[in-house]
């Protein structure tokens, strides 16, 4: 009886370093699948919001900050307009030396007009000029494209050229902007070639446009003085 309970003890000791290894690996597995779960939840959340980002604009972020910016300009101006101060003057005070300086630069460097480099970049400039100034009749859009119906979109096939007739208004603003152009051109002056007979009254290019206001200024009141001086006769 000794020797086989002894026995029995025995293979309760085998056993059980083998249970314990089974149980072992299961909560390792049980942890993987778990890790795994989580990777997959991460990973799926991930890739929504990778698509939500793709779906936006391309100029999304800068409108984001754009905002921010605003909201935040509009609660300090509730502060100021609160503690009866100007905003402009706080912003200015709040505003560094550096800051000031870089954005002077920036703005020297801006030039509006770049001059003329060629035909084609004038012609440029001059339709981006004038489409600007165009507003569009979204109550004359809409009509026509009842009226003309599919032939609004022509193609190879539609027959609509001639039959379009502009409404007196139309012509009339025409007619207002070309008159303005040409008045706006005969403003235009160039630069005037030099005259080799004309008397030197100057040092230099900025002495001669300095002469030349003086004299279209002051010019009636000192012309006998001038030719006082030129004959010697002056006292």
């Amino acid at each position: 009886m000794a020797s086989a309970t002894e026995g029995a003890g025995l293979s309760v000791d085998e056993e059980s370093p083998v249970s314990q290894k089974r149980e072992e690996r299961l909560r390792k597995f049980r942890e993987l699948h778990f890790k795994r779960n989580e990777a997959r939840k991460l990973n799926h959340q991930e890739v929504v919001e990778e698509d939500k980002r793709m779906k936006l604009p391309a100029n999304w972020e800068a409108k984001k900050a754009r905002l921010e910016w605003e909201l935040q300009v509009d609660e300090k101006k509730k502060d100021c307009v609160a503690r009866g101060e100007d905003y402009d003057r706080v912003k200015l005070l709040e505003i560094s030396a550096e800051d000031a300086e870089r954005w002077e630069r920036k703005k020297k460097k801006k030039n509006p007009d770049p001059g003329f480099s060629g035909y084609a970049e004038a012609q440029l400039r001059q339709y981006q000029r004038l489409t600007r100034q165009i507003q569009p009749d979204m109550e004359n859009y809409a009509r026509q494209r009842e009226e003309c119906g599919e032939d609004f979109h022509p193609t190879s096939n539609s027959l609509i050229h001639g039959t379009h007739v502009p409404t007196k208004e139309g012509v009339d603003r025409m007619v207002e902007d070309v008159e303005k152009q040409i008045a706006k051109r005969s403003k235009y002056s160039r630069r005037r070639a030099y005259n080799d007979d004309a008397d030197i009254d100057y040092i230099n290019e900025r002495n001669a446009k300095f002469n030349k206001k003086a004299e279209r200024f002051y010019g009636k009141y000192t012309a006998e003085i001038k030719q006082n001086l030129e004959r010697g006769t002056a006292v």
